[in-house]
């Protein structure tokens, strides 16, 4: 066998020898490529996380934004309510004030007499009342009136707070009317 260690010696074995070199880069590859790999998956799995959170903000966004028109809806929606209760609380409570007033009248004939003359005059007193409380002073109007004329037609011309003008339409709004004539001119065309 003394053959047999002489071919093994005599083979070269240079290339399985290793060079210091070598041996550091090897090692240096064996603990920096899981360094480097640790770093690449760090890397990736923080552009992963950043896209999962983006998604998520995006989804949250819109969320938000949902809730946000939903609520600025409900708002206006209350706002706008509010607003016709409350005009409807004032119309209401106009109605009822303008039901609680009330206009007293009373009116006579007066005749003045001075030497052979006598004078007719209607004389029409009003005020005004809210419930059983008087807001004005009577308020006295005079007319001078011919024999056979009608009081009642003539009363009605001259009062100045006419129940027509007090009341309200069915609308709710209160009735406009006409502008009335000369007092004289109406009248004339009472008695004429």
């Amino acid at each position: 066998m003394p053959g047999l260690t002489e071919a093994f010696s005599a083979v070269n074995y240079s290339f399985f020898s290793k060079s210091s070199i070598l041996v550091r880069m090897t090692e240096m590859l064996w603990v920096g490529l899981p360094i480097l790999i640790a770093v690449g998956s760090g890397i990736l799995a923080y552009f992963v996380m950043k896209a999962r959170m983006e998604a998520a903000i995006a989804g949250e966004r819109a969320t938000l934004a949902e809730a946000r028109a939903r609520l600025e809806a409900q708002a206006k929606t209350l706002e706008e309510t509010i607003r016709a209760t409350e005009e409807s609380a004032r119309r209401k409570a106009l109605d009822e004030f303008l039901a609680d007033l009330r206009v007293e009248e009373r009116h006579y004939t007066r005749e003045q007499k001075a030497l052979f003359l006598s004078k007719k005059s209607l004389v029409l007193q009003e005020r005004i009342f809210f419930r059983n409380i008087p807001l004005s002073s009577w308020v006295e109007h005079e007319m001078p009136i011919e024999e056979g004329a009608d009081v009642e037609k003539l009363a009605k011309t001259l009062a100045v707070f006419a129940p027509d003008l007090m009341m309200l339409t069915p609308g709710g709004s209160q009735k406009r009317p006409s502008p009335p004539e000369n007092l004289f001119n109406a009248a004339k065309k009472l008695l004429g």
